[in-house]
């Protein structure tokens, strides 16, 4: 846009080596202007998919002993305890450590 204006200005108003500059500088700053938007708009990734689920809490509905289910932001969940022995009853609180295909694989807090 900024180059859009310059052009108009060394067109119609500026003589001309005045022109010839601005229109440079102006195509200059819409260029350096793209190149640190880009850089910004790719400063992170976006936190999406089941790997945003790692290291997370989740309630459990049926028992896990060891194969149960767990809701996690009102979604149900396949789940597997980890813990040898271990009984997660409905209620209790379980960390997510990973994915496992469509299962998450669980440890009791």
């Amino acid at each position: 846009m900024l180059t859009l204006i310059a052009l108009l200005l060394a067109l119609l108003v500026l003589p001309a080596p005045w022109g010839a500059a601005l229109v440079a500088v102006a195509a200059l700053a819409d260029v350096a202007e793209t190149v640190v938007l880009v850089r910004w708009s790719r400063r992170r990734r976006a936190a999406v998919g089941l790997e945003t689920l790692a290291g997370r809490t989740a309630t459990v509905v049926t028992t896990l002993a060891p194969h149960g289910q767990v809701r996690v932001d009102g979604e149900l969940w396949a789940a597997r305890c980890t813990a040898a022995g271990a009984v997660a009853r409905p209620g209790d609180r379980v960390r997510i450590i990973r994915v496992e295909g469509l299962d998450l694989v669980v440890e009791p807090l």
